[in-house]
């Protein structure tokens, strides 16, 4: 059993993710830390850690690193634990019990809770489990969610790998549509890990989001585009990605535009444009009807004095 951990510049919660590994029931298993070219003292946290096998290298993103780390990989299962994150103390014994016991899977998930920077619960129980029709699931949304909820089997990962690098978000995503395909999943249930909330999340970045969901949704379209089903899938998963992450990039251009932070208002609106036209549409009217009112506040103050 493998937890690759990459990490860039977490070294704040680093050893917090380590321990959370060390405190599992189940004890069969290797630490592996990928130093993803980090300029603070995350090597140090890693190297202090006498079970820790670390690998350093240069900065090169988050699939890099997962693929460096399941490259030097001894164990059968592999779970991806990001630095910033933990496990809970079943998760490594749930997982490898759920694959022994359906070896026609190819990855098995569960749920998680989101906690704060300082590691305190904000949150119940997040994530669902899908029965049947993993891949239209999944098309649809990323029911799972959250990558540390997940364990895979390694031969699958080096039958459907590796890691696509161009991704700068979503890979994981990309990487459950890819096997779920071909493979079923088993969604188990259980609460095993815990999502870090802090102001460097990669997922806070919407516009990243956006453009890593659309691109990955997209590159299914060779294999549905010919299958109704699938096709109306895709389509709803386009809409789903464009709603849920461009309504955020909205939110961002109006409060670019009240601060007259013109280059962000720019960069927003471009994103907006180029991955979400209904978006945009919607914005620039809203933004104009704004402008209208101002304008016609200030005539009517005018015409008052």
């Amino acid at each position: 059993m493998s937890v690759v951990i990459p990490c860039h510049n977490h070294a704040a919660f680093l050893a917090d993710a380590i321990e959370s590994v060390r405190a599992q029931t189940y004890t069969a298993y290797e630490i592996i830390v990928v130093d993803d070219g980090s300029t603070d003292s995350s090597a140090e946290v890693a190297a202090a850690c006498s079970s820790v096998r670390l690998l350093p290298q240069r900065h090169s993103g988050v699939s890099a690193a997962r693929n460096a780390g399941l490259a030097i990989a001894d164990g059968v299962f592999v779970v991806f634990l990001d630095a910033d994150d933990r496990l809970l103390p079943n998760a490594l014994e749930v997982g490898v019990n759920c694959l022994i016991e359906r070896p026609e899977c190819g990855l098995v998930y569960g749920r998680y809770c989101l906690i704060d920077a300082n590691g305190q619960v904000m949150s119940p129980a997040q994530g669902r489990s899908v029965d049947a029709q993993h891949y239209l699931a999944m098309l649809r949304s990323n029911y799972i969610g959250m990558h540390a909820a997940v364990m895979y089997r390694r031969n699958v990962l080096e039958e459907f790998g590796p890691f696509n690098n161009s991704l700068r978000a979503c890979e994981d995503y990309d990487m459950y549509l890819r096997i779920m395909r071909l493979r079923p999943a088993y969604g188990h249930g259980i609460l095993v890990a815990e999502y870090r909330q802090h102001q460097t999340n990669a997922s806070r970045n919407d516009a990243l989001m956006l453009k890593g969901a659309l691109s990955v949704i997209r590159s299914q379209w060779t294999f549905v585009k010919s299958e109704p089903q699938a096709r109306a899938a895709y389509c709803a998963g386009l809409r789903h990605w464009q709603d849920y992450f461009g309504s955020r990039v909205a939110r961002a251009l109006h409060r670019h535009v009240t601060a007259r932070d013109w280059k962000n208002t720019i960069d927003a609106a471009w994103t907006l444009l180029r991955y979400h036209p209904r978006g945009f549409t919607r914005s620039s009217a809203e933004l104009l009807q704004r402008a209208a009112s101002a304008i016609a506040r200030v005539a009517s103050s005018k015409s008052l004095t």
